[in-house]
């Protein structure tokens, strides 16, 4: 597969700031793309996200591509890990950042969601997310996982991008190039607020998930285990 030319990072964001305590909208603007972002800690929301991703995309279940990404705050102390603050999925133009931290308890619609076996969920290193999302909240652990490491080396016979990170692989993928701060990167993923930045990082992260497993058809491929390292997810 040949790649395409690298475009320079064009993204933005619009807050809707919408009058309501258990969830904001945004905006999310990724080159061309605008991207519809929800972003809660309320299980009802996010159930509801899920029907009406299950709705817009009823016609192509059997071969659904979602894009999942986690995000947790950062410990610098190496035998503590702090537990997944957010779950971000992505379809289409359409991305739920789910608090997790902060829900009082899992909706069985997201446990069945991340269960189905028709539906092919896409990341970087989503074998050790999944694992770490099934330690800290006991679901995810029987997920149709497809890494997009393995797949773009195999797509591009290049083994060095076993070990890429969302970066990298964007860049060979979409052409794209994806600024990833440090800062947010290393940020307080758990507080209750989070910053438009967070936001933008998270969103920007799923979605480019989804879209590389959408070039790459990643429903076509049997899930498989993550290859490389857990440190090239960034």
């Amino acid at each position: 597969m040949a790649r395409p030319e690298t475009t320079t990072m064009a993204i933005d964001i619009v807050d809707h700031e919408l009058p309501d305590y258990t969830h904001n909208t945004y905006s999310v603007l990724f080159f061309g793309d605008s991207i519809f972002t929800t972003v809660t800690h309320d299980a009802a929301i996010a159930s509801q996200w899920i029907s009406d991703i299950e709705f817009i995309h009823r016609r192509r279940l059997q071969h659904l591509i979602v894009g999942l990404d986690l995000e947790w705050r950062a410990s610098f102390n190496r035998y503590i890990s702090n537990p997944v603050a957010t779950l971000q999925l992505s379809v289409g133009r359409r991305c739920l950042i789910f608090q997790l931290i902060y829900c009082s308890s899992i909706p069985s619609s997201l446990v069945n969601f991340l269960a189905n076996p028709n539906y092919t969920f896409v990341g970087v290193g989503i074998k050790q997310d999944l694992e770490k999302l099934e330690e800290d909240y006991e679901f995810g652990y029987n997920t149709n996982a497809v890494d997009l490491r393995s797949l773009a080396a195999e797509a591009y016979d290049e083994k060095k991008l076993k070990n890429a990170g969302v970066k990298e692989l964007a860049r060979v993928v979409m052409g794209k190039e994806v600024d990833k701060p440090k800062g947010v990167t290393m940020s307080r993923w758990d507080n209750q607020w989070l910053t438009p930045a967070q936001v933008q990082y998270a969103c920007v992260d799923a979605f480019v998930c989804f879209e590389i497993g959408r070039i790459l058809n990643a429903s076509s491929h049997p899930s498989s285990s993550a290859s490389g390292t857990a440190s090239g997810r960034r």
